[in-house]
């Protein structure tokens, strides 16, 4: 478990024909344009990846996908959570035997399990492989929230290395570093910028998806290079794509911003639908504001 993980890793969309089927070629394409763009690391089967509403036979090609055309070039994180603790060793240690450098682990979502339950939960999937985990704090969608308390115990456990904490409360990533020490890596989810400033060492990022060079340059502002006065400027330059694609708008956000781009990402799945016409068309207008371009 040597493999450091550092910078803004994309939480990457599952992109879709106009029919709803997985596009395993511009997936392919998308992946390899993320790499030429500079972004540090790729994560499939998050949330904004709809991986929920994939089925097995689809969630294994979009993981392989993105490991074989990644081919080394940046870590790629496989989102290999479940309800069932021996459902996510078993996809956990399918991905780590597809080639990825590590996992992204949600809380089960719908037991609601005490902090006990947690710490075996993770004890048991990371005893299980050897390739690194990043526990995912996401408590608005996993009804669980993992607060730096436990996060510090789950850093004790070998393997629970990383941690992407996604909630508003920029006092938590202090508060995991303070408590967790070397043990654990925070990576920001929702908040970017303000993690950096805060010592955190990457960004699980959706907005990446349209604009991961700039996304990636925040970063190394920051933690690289020390000039945070231009990493607030150019990050609030970007703050309109950033908030574009928050909230409920991720995922349909993320496809429509891509599409306007001049890339197939098509639509979302159900239940989610299409965004309104009207927000369709300011996402249109942002994308020529920004001069946002996929070029493959």
């Amino acid at each position: 478990m040597t493999q450091k993980f550092r910078g803004v890793f994309t939480v990457m969309i599952t992109p879709l024909t106009n029919d709803g089927q997985i596009d395993l070629k511009a997936l392919a394409d998308f992946t390899n344009w993320q790499i030429q763009e500079g972004i540090h690391g790729l994560i499939p089967l998050g949330s904004t990846g709809e991986f929920l509403s994939l089925s097995q036979e689809e969630r294994d090609a979009v993981a392989r996908t993105v490991i074989e055309t990644t081919n080394g070039r940046v870590p790629v994180l496989i989102g290999t959570g479940a309800e069932d603790t021996r459902e996510s060793v078993r996809l956990s240690q399918q991905a780590q035997q597809m080639g990825a450098d590590g996992v992204m682990i949600i809380p089960p979502f719908y037991s609601t399990p005490t902090d006990d339950e947690l710490v075996q939960h993770y004890r048991t999937i990371a005893s299980a492989l050897d390739i690194p985990i990043m526990v995912y704090n996401n408590p608005a969608t996993a009804n669980v929230d993992m607060r730096p308390e436990l996060l510090a115990r789950l850093a004790e456990i070998p393997g629970c290395s990383y941690v992407k904490e996604s909630t508003l409360e920029i006092t938590r990533v202090r508060d995991i570093i303070r408590l967790a020490g070397p043990n654990m890596t925070v990576f920001g989810g929702i908040l970017g910028f303000e993690s950096f400033v805060m010592g955190a060492q990457g960004w699980v990022a959706v907005a990446s998806n349209v604009a991961p060079a700039a996304m990636a340059r925040i970063f190394e502002l920051v933690a690289d290079e020390g000039r945070i006065d231009e990493a607030r400027n150019l990050y609030l330059k970007w703050l309109p794509i950033i908030q574009a694609v928050g909230g409920q708008a991720y995922v349909a956000g993320s496809k429509s911003l891509l599409n306007h781009m001049g890339f197939q990402a098509g639509p979302p799945r159900p239940p989610r639908l299409p965004l309104p016409a009207a927000d369709d068309v300011a996402m249109k207008q942002l994308v020529a504001q920004f001069q946002l371009r996929f070029a493959a």
